[in-house]
Parts: structure tokens; C-alpha cells; sequence
């Protein structure tokens, strides 16, 4: 499984164990990139004409081209990219909402932190879940940490369709 980053990584992860799979036994690797650019080298290494590997992946909605491109060099079936609407983030921001996620931020000690950025002047007006989604990048290791904390605040019942879709098709 081929997806963008570390956080998307502990997303997936995170949510397969909250379903009680382990992907390891399962005999499926999830593979974390470094960013949507390398998805041809890593498809053509490990998909149909390199290792012979099935595929899947997950990646934003404007990195859905990388992937089609990828899917294609390597010989695999489109049907087996799961696209986001704009971001894992994004996604997992919507199914909580946004309340729900400044909870999360709250119990994770960064509350202080998320108060100073919404005094930002780049940040006055713009939609909560837009200043969310920019949070979550301010930081190193904030992305991972939050790929994790809000899978595990998810309603199972709430799961975003991409991830929802990702784990179903394994």
C-alpha cells in the first residue's frame, strides 16, 4: 500500500488495529513515500512489472495524477487508488468535525499552541476547518501524532469513505 507520508501511514495503521487487523500478518506493507512525486519509481518497483506486488494506495485529491501515471507505468488497476477530497486531514477533520478535533487538540496538551496560531493574521476568518487542517502542518511531528489521535476519536460508524474504502479492498 503506497501512500504519501508518515501520517497517513499511522492513520491506516491505527485504524486497521482499531478493526483488530494486524496488516503485517495480513501480508500487507504500507509504504510511506516522502511525498506524491515518488509514486511511479515506488509502483514500477513493486507493482505488476517489478515485484509483482498488488497495489493499493491512498493519496490526496491533487495528487490523484501522480497515481493514475504510476498505476499505469507499473501496469495496475486504477480502481485500487482511494482518493481524498483535499487530504487524509481534511477527511478525518470533516468526519469529527471540527469541535470534536479542537477537544482532541485540547486533551493533547496543545491548546495554548492552536489559541496563538488563530491570532495569526492569516488566520482570522478563514474557516475552522481550513485552520485545522494548517495547524496540523505547523509542526514537526504534529501530522503523525494527529494521524493517530483523530482515527482513534473516530465514530467507527464515521470512518472517511477513502480510508473506509482502503482497508475493505485488502
Amino acid at each position: 500500500m503506497l501512500v504519501e507520508g508518515a501520517s497517513d501511514l499511522a492513520a491506516v495503521e491505527t485504524l486497521a488495529a482499531r478493526r483488530g487487523r494486524d496488516l503485517a500478518v495480513d501480508g500487507v506493507c504500507v509504504v510511506p513515500m516522502g511525498g506524491a512525486m515518488s509514486v511511479g519509481r515506488y509502483a514500477t518497483l513493486l507493482g505488476p512489472s517489478g515485484l509483482g506486488l498488488r497495489l493499493t494506495g491512498l493519496c490526496d485529491e491533487r495528487e490523484q495524477g501522480y497515481y493514475a501515471r504510476g498505476w499505469e507505468r507499473a501496469g495496475a488497476p486504477h480502481q485500487d487508488i482511494f482518493v481524498c477530497a483535499a487530504d487524509l486531514e481534511d477527511e478525518l477533520i470533516r468526519a469529527l468535525g471540527t469541535a470534536r478535533v479542537e477537544e482532541v487538540v485540547a486533551a493533547e496538551g496543545d491548546l495554548r499552541a492552536w489559541q496563538t496560531f488563530l491570532q495569526q493574521p492569516a488566520q482570522l476568518g478563514r474557516p475552522r476547518g481550513q485552520q485545522l487542517r494548517r495547524f496540523l502542518g505547523t509542526k514537526k511531528g504534529r501530522k503523525i501524532r494527529y494521524g493517530t489521535l483523530l482515527v482513534e476519536a473516530l465514530d467507527p460508524a464515521r470512518v472517511p469513505v477513502p480510508l473506509d474504502d482502503l482497508l475493505t479492498s485488502l
